[in-house]
């Protein structure tokens, strides 16, 4: 009797766990996608900006990009708007750009958080989302390194200090790479 329950569990189990296997390889896939495209060089795009311009990704060969996916609604996003403001302030000069993609759908509400922090760099929005699924985004803010060949060079999950150490001589040597 014991060996038949357990063989009834045992068929019940088995849809669940064929379940959590397909679930946990789709949020590997999407976790590792971006990690994935890392050398390789990064899927081209275009959106319009604010003013309307269309804004292609490969119109920024040449230069370091610092491809930051990003929403209002998103406090580490907020947090780190200033850094990447900072940031961009600092590495144009050399030859590299902040590129902002906001997963934002309330237009209102990106406008006035541009104006509200004064976004310096390049910015616009993506309400597909199309853009951070190519790149394998699974949470804002993702930034990925575009080097000046067009290669992502690094992806970095979550918000960051751009004026840390650490970041700034990473940046400061791909920078100095021609």
């Amino acid at each position: 009797m014991a060996s038949k329950a357990f063989a009834n569990a045992r068929q019940r189990v088995k849809p669940c766990v064929l379940l959590l296997m397909c679930i946990g390889a789709s949020a590997l896939h999407a976790a590792t996608t971006g990690v994935s495209l890392l050398h390789k060089v990064a899927p081209g795009f275009t959106r319009k900006d604010l003013a309307g311009r269309p804004v292609a990704l490969s119109a920024y060969r040449g230069k370091v990009v610092l491809l930051n996916f990003w929403a209002t609604w998103c406090p580490p996003c907020v947090d780190e708007a200033p850094s990447l403001n900072a940031l961009q302030k600092r590495i144009a000069p050399l030859g590299g750009t902040v590129l902002g993609v906001s997963v934002d759908d309330d237009q209102e509400a990106y406008q006035e958080f541009i104006k509200h922090y004064e976004l310096s760099f390049p910015t616009f929005r993506d309400t597909t989302k199309q853009i951070p699924l190519m790149y394998g985004t699974t949470m804002y803010p993702d930034t990925y390194v575009i080097d000046r060949n067009g290669k992502l060079d690094r992806k970095i999950v979550g918000p960051q200090d751009w004026s840390s150490p650490e970041m700034t001589q990473y940046l400061d040597k791909l920078l100095a790479a021609k």
